[in-house]
């Protein structure tokens, strides 16, 4: 056993802390009798179970040859790699006839489980078994390996064990290639160990856990929509202050626009060329002789994040000495996503709530400074997260695969405009609301996350022999 598994050994994935989660959460019992594995990161398996290679028990990207003699016309799945689900499930929504996709694609047929092999997509769990195929044949992207297991591996079983911990942490490991284009081999596959029960526990195995991911999935579907009603209730909350106000006994007048309905009537409707100086920054990646290397607030930085701050990791650029005096960011500046793959993702602001002089405003970015004579930094930084006057720039952004929006939009847009005090009262009031619902926004997800973890060490300790599950399915 040693020798034939020898490629696994010194390799860890934590199964310590995923058996640990085990015994914390939901006390199980264990198998009557143990002996050594052999493996470093498995440790001791039952008694009555064998431990080997994969390409023992599963055949590993069979060949397309088996559809020698099916018609060419014959109408078959197709899946890209957006349509495999992380932790299982495949969208079969594409199909094309075999000849167009027969050269060129990974093939796969029902039962067979597939996984993703490039990087983060292996990482994160992508693969699931294939079933419900078009005339039970499949093709999708190249990034897939394809397991079709023998008549001593129960499908199900084989597809718990390629998203179990041990399974991604150790095929991480694996993996080659630059950045990201590092996928993980056959070879890791081929030769990965593992503890192989008698067939009827495999399913009981799988049985188990179907019904358990099941259960536990539930629950997080259960609060990941409560985010989303937060998500909302949070939205609302903006854009009824930026638009109405927080006094609803206020004299209310018509806006004269037709998506602002009516507003408070001590109220003005201003273009956000009047109110705040606008450019959109050309400063890239790119490297050209002479120019001083800088750091550069880029489209993720602004899209994944409300606030700016000097804790953000910055990427290092190089900038000409004009464009650093033109596009260095201040505390109080907007930053807005100009160009985006989608028209909804146009527009998102990010608030810079750091003092940040050596921090420039990157491309695919629009830098908008308030006059703050007329306008609050904080203000405006909400008005841009309202749905209605967001929704402007949205509509107004052009572009087939990429969309962008253009200067003369974003300079015309409309905006509301209390008096300045008012507008500090409003940006004060909805920190304070936001700053309690993201907490609580928070709480959920970390009980989501801890879900997750008990989830994937659920189906390491089942699928390793950690935990005894058979008289669960049989009762």
């Amino acid at each position: 056993m040693n020798d034939e598994c020898g490629m696994m050994k010194g390799k860890t994935d934590g199964s310590a802390h995923h058996s640990s989660l085990i015994t914390h959460h939901y006390k199980r019992q264990a198998y009557p009798a143990y002996k050594p594995s052999g493996v470093a990161w498995l440790g001791n398996v039952p008694s009555m179970w064998s431990v080997t290679r994969l390409r023992f028990q599963v055949k590993i990207n069979p060949v397309k040859s088996e559809l020698r003699g099916i018609p060419e016309d014959t109408t078959v799945s197709f899946v890209p790699m957006e349509a495999v689900g992380e932790y299982g499930g495949l969208r079969l929504e594409q199909t094309h006839p075999l000849e167009d996709v027969a050269n060129g694609y990974t093939y796969f047929r029902d039962g067979d489980v597939v996984v993703a092999k490039i990087t983060p997509c292996f990482e994160n769990g992508k693969g699931s078994i294939a079933d419900g195929l078009e005339n039970g044949i499949g093709f999708g992207t190249t990034e897939l390996h394809v397991l079709r297991s023998s008549s001593f591996m129960d499908r199900n079983y084989l597809f718990y064990l390629t998203i179990s911990h041990a399974f991604r942490k150790i095929g991480a490991s694996y993996m080659h290639g630059a950045g990201g284009q590092k996928r993980v081999p056959d070879d890791f596959i081929r030769d990965f160990c593992h503890p192989i029960p008698a067939i009827y526990e495999q399913r009981a195995i799988a049985s188990f856990l179907d019904c358990e991911t099941a259960r536990i999935d539930a629950l997080i579907e259960k609060k990941q929509r409560q985010i989303e009603l937060l998500q909302e209730k949070r939205s609302a909350l903006i854009s009824h202050a930026v638009t109405k106000g927080l006094n609803p006994n206020a004299p209310m007048k018509d806006s004269g626009i037709e998506w602002l309905g009516k507003i408070p009537r001590h109220w003005e409707v201003q273009k956000l060329k009047h109110i705040a100086s606008v450019q959109f920054s050309n400063v890239d990646k790119k490297s050209v002789e002479g120019e001083e290397i800088v750091r550069l607030c880029n489209y993720v930085d602004v899209y994944n994040n409300d606030f700016i701050t000097g804790d953000l990791p910055f990427m290092s650029a190089t900038a000409t000495k004009g464009e650093i005096r033109k596009f260095r960011v201040r505390r109080g500046d907007v930053i807005i996503t100009k160009d985006s793959e989608s028209w909804t993702d146009i527009a998102v602001p990010s608030y810079v709530s750091d003092k940040l002089e050596d921090v420039l405003c990157g491309y695919h970015l629009a830098q908008i400074r308030a006059n703050t004579r007329l306008m609050d930094c904080k203000y405006l930084f909400r008005a841009f997260l309202s749905k209605p006057i967001n929704h402007q720039f949205q509509v107004a952004s052009t572009g087939i695969t990429r969309y962008g929006l253009g200067n003369y939009w974003l300079d015309n847009g409309l905006f509301l405009i209390p008096p300045l005090d008012e507008q500090r009262t409003i940006a004060v009031f909805l920190d304070n609301e936001t700053a309690r619902i993201d907490a609580i926004i928070e709480k959920v997800n970390n009980s989501i996350e801890r879900l997750r973890e008990y989830r994937t060490a659920l189906i390491s300790t089942a699928v390793t022999g950690k935990i005894d599950v058979r008289k669960e399915v049989s009762a």
